[in-house]
């Protein structure tokens, strides 16, 4: 039986970082899981990469359309082009994640 670890939501970083600065969780919420999503998906909409220090890089990336196999009947079929994010994680989050 597989042992499923825990989900972490944003609100609930939000509600750490509240406790954190004695600001009200309404207003962490904003501020966090609000505006930076936000900002995120802008920016990524435009094409930025987004570089967090500590954490990582955000950036969009293009995939090719190409041939592929329906896995039921091994029928071929064409896959389109689209975009995909991609995340790639800062040497000092592997390092502390890694401990």
């Amino acid at each position: 039986m597989a042992i499923t670890q825990p989900t972490v939501t944003l609100k609930q970083i939000s509600a750490e970082i509240a406790l954190k600065y004695d600001i009200s969780k309404k207003q962490a919420n904003e501020m966090f899981c609000d505006t930076l999503v936000a900002q995120l998906v802008k920016n990524l909409k435009k094409g930025n990469r987004i570089r967090m220090a500590g954490l990582g890089i955000l950036q969009v990336k293009k995939r090719a359309a190409r041939m592929g196999r329906n896995p039921a009947t091994g029928e071929a079929i064409s896959i389109p082009a689209k975009k995909k994010i991609a995340f790639r994680a800062a040497k000092e989050l592997k390092e502390a994640v890694g401990k």
